[in-house]
């Protein structure tokens, strides 16, 4: 179930995000497009216009990913829910900003710039830049931009398409479909919370890549959850032989 923030702007929140709605659907109304996309809901999640209730967080108990508790230290103001619904509204942003992008390549089209203002969207709402520098080290950066700790780096990273940053091809256009996530733990303590797992991502052609991902969100002033650290790898294959 979904419910609206009370919020006195929220008429300028709406106004402001009607780009991202063109940008994924043409929707005629804000109710039809979220029961339309549930990527959609999770987007608006992340940007904070709307919120998830805690049944529409993370549901995690699967044989090759079986369920964990949250290591809790009272009092805390953040709750499990509020970290798993995070973690989704992250993972459903990927989705859409990939299939903004390719969303009419049987034309033979492809919209980096709708998909880049997505991203730059769920960037500044979903990670903490404007806090400070965000401890960001993706999965597939080199020497000497292994490390992305301004909103710059971070878009790049994403859509790609800066100069300043040569190697970049935009992991978020890669046609990702699907993404699931299996936390080995996690663990509240007051206004913070650090997450570590798995995270599989699945493309168009159903090939999935899993990552090694840590987390670690902060509650800021407005109450709102925001990555401060993300850590992305892939696992380890040791040599044969």
């Amino acid at each position: 179930m979904l419910y609206v923030k009370k919020r006195g702007d929220f008429r300028r929140g709406v106004d402001s995000f009607c780009n991202v709605l063109d940008s994924l659907a043409k929707f005629k109304s804000l109710n039809y497009a979220m029961k339309s996309s549930p990527a959609l809901v999770a987007v608006l999640a992340v940007t904070g216009l709307v919120a998830l209730s805690p049944s529409n967080a993370l549901a995690q108990s699967t044989p090759d990913c079986p369920a964990i508790k949250a290591t809790l230290l009272k009092p805390s103001a953040i709750s499990e829910a509020e970290v798993l619904a995070a973690q989704k509204g992250w993972g459903d942003a990927l989705v859409a900003i990939s299939t903004t992008y390719d969303k009419n390549e049987k034309d033979g089209k492809y919209d980096q710039a709708a998909a880049k203002e997505l991203a730059a969207k769920v960037i500044d709402s979903a990670y903490g830049y404007n806090i400070g520098p965000v401890l960001f080290k993706p999965t597939l950066t080199t020497v000497p931009q292994t490390f992305r700790t301004t909103r710059a780096g971070a878009l790049a990273y994403f859509v790609g398409g800066d100069p300043a940053f040569p190697g970049d091809t935009g992991f978020a256009l890669k046609g990702w479909r699907k993404v699931n996530i299996c936390n080995a733990a996690i663990f509240i303590d007051q206004d913070s919370a650090s997450t570590m797992g798995k995270v599989m991502i699945t493309n168009k052609k159903g090939e999935v890549t899993t990552v090694d991902k840590t987390w670690t969100f902060v509650k800021d002033g407005s109450g709102k959850l925001r990555i401060m650290v993300h850590h992305s790898s892939l696992p380890y294959v040791a040599a044969k032989g």
